[in-house]
């Protein structure tokens, strides 16, 4: 049998991932992150857990997902890699708010948003923000989660329909506070 190279195991995890074998990526993710680590090529190993954090969330399992994720934001700061560091402080907040660990969940979206809006990555921030909303949501903080949500759409520089119409909708209760 052929021993694949982090690279190939990478590849590999990505054709599982598109065809939704979301355990499968994450396996074959984690062993090429392990494989480029073990090569001494940190960065690409932290992306490479991350893709891994990823999939395993996507396949219900939180608890990998956060194991996965957790220091890879370290790797990306000692990089000056801020978007990849937001990216990763994202990924485990979503890990963290499935395990439901709530608090710590809303730190680590704040601490992500912040970074975003830092590196000019406004697409992104939207998402995190929004996902922030939905935390609020649930703790049924709805002022917070309304303002949040504001806030993320209204930073969105070239929205696309969906945006568009949220922004339009979103803006209604505004109007009415001035």
């Amino acid at each position: 049998m052929e021993t694949l190279n982090p690279q190939q195991l990478a590849d590999e995890g990505q054709t599982e991932y598109q065809k939704k074998g979301y355990l499968s990526a994450a396996r074959l993710y984690q062993a090429a992150a392990e494989g480029f680590l073990t090569s001494g090529d940190k960065f690409k190993a932290a992306e490479l857990a991350n893709n891994c954090s990823v999939a395993y969330l996507k396949g219900g399992d939180a608890r990998a997902a956060l194991e996965a994720v957790t220091g890879t934001e370290g790797v990306f700061a000692s990089n000056a890699d801020t978007k990849q560091q937001a990216m990763a402080l994202g990924n485990q907040a979503a890990a963290l708010e499935k395990l439901k660990r709530l608090d710590e969940a809303m730190t680590t979206y704040e601490k992500s948003a912040q970074l975003l809006k830092e590196a000019g990555e406004f697409e992104l921030r939207a998402y995190v923000l929004q996902a922030m909303s939905t935390l609020l949501l649930r703790k049924r903080q709805y002022l917070e989660a309304y303002g949040t949500m504001r806030e993320g759409i209204m930073g969105v520089k070239k929205p696309n329909f969906k945006q568009r119409l949220l922004k339009s909708l979103i803006q209604i209760p505004y109007n009415f506070l001035k």
